[in-house]
């Protein structure tokens, strides 16, 4: 793994470790992002008594830890495993894969340029790490077409190159939301009121699919980057329908679908 953070975890920060000595009552590790060691007593490796170790954790294992203390004079870390549930544990493996995938990027980059990789990764790093901290969440927004690598600084040959793969690997999170319109109309026009006031609901947004139930209902599907996003889309859409319902005469319920 080429990331490397600067300077010390913080409290409570979750790290990725690598167990590299065990003693009876204690266990050291170094911290992968860090390039530091740090120490994990009995008592925080797992909740009970433990009467053996080993039994917890092994020579060499990768172990998702939550930084307890840091004393940067003695330049002692103390840190907890028990102290981390499954979902913090998923969350940063999957933090670790996202830039473990950024930084494979990088090296074929700098592979298919003939430049030295840490260069490349220095270069990148340089320019993305003080405003993200990591590398991944920049190139997800290039990916999203939010950003480009030349705007944050990175040369245009370079940003060229890499912008082609990110856009190939890396395919940007979705979400997914549903709901249900139905309107009635009994006026002569009708069918047409109710098509209309559809078409007014849709427009302008690509977000949205419809697909028509029979009975004057239709149930919307909301794929977006995020939830607040998918919400405000599917709101737009329903606000339209049932504004034109009103001034057309016309019965309209929306029904959000969990």
């Amino acid at each position: 793994m080429l990331l490397r953070k600067e300077g010390y975890p913080q409290d409570d920060e979750l790290v990725l470790c690598t167990i590299s000595n065990i003693q009876f009552h204690s266990v050291f590790a170094t911290l992968d992002e860090y390039g530091r060691s740090g120490m994990i007593h009995i008592s925080e490796v797992s909740p009970g008594r433990i009467r053996n170790i080993r039994e917890f954790v092994t020579e060499g294992k990768k172990v998702v830890c939550k930084v307890l203390r840091v004393d940067k004079t003695k330049g002692h870390i103390d840190l907890s495993l028990r102290r981390v549930n499954e979902s913090q544990r998923r969350a940063k493996l999957d933090e670790i894969k996202k830039e473990q995938l950024a930084e494979n990027i990088i090296e074929y980059v700098a592979k298919k340029l003939t430049m030295p990789i840490p260069a490349v990764y220095n270069a990148v790093k340089a320019n993305i790490m003080p405003k993200y901290g990591t590398i991944y969440p920049a190139f997800e927004e290039v990916a999203r077409d939010e950003n480009t690598l030349e705007k944050l600084g990175i040369e245009k040959k370079l940003a060229s190159e890499l912008t082609l793969l990110i856009k190939a690997r890396i395919k940007p999170p979705e979400v997914e939301i549903k709901g249900q319109l139905k309107i009635v109309s009994y006026a002569p026009d009708g069918i047409e009121t109710i098509h209309q006031a559809f078409k007014e609901g849709l427009e302008g947004l690509p977000a949205i699919r419809a697909q028509y139930s029979g009975a004057g209902t239709y149930s919307l599907t909301v794929k977006a980057p995020d939830y607040k996003e998918a919400e405000q889309t599917m709101n737009k859409c329903a606000e339209r329908v049932l504004e034109f319902a009103k001034k057309h005469q016309a019965t309209a319920d929306f029904t959000r679908i969990e």
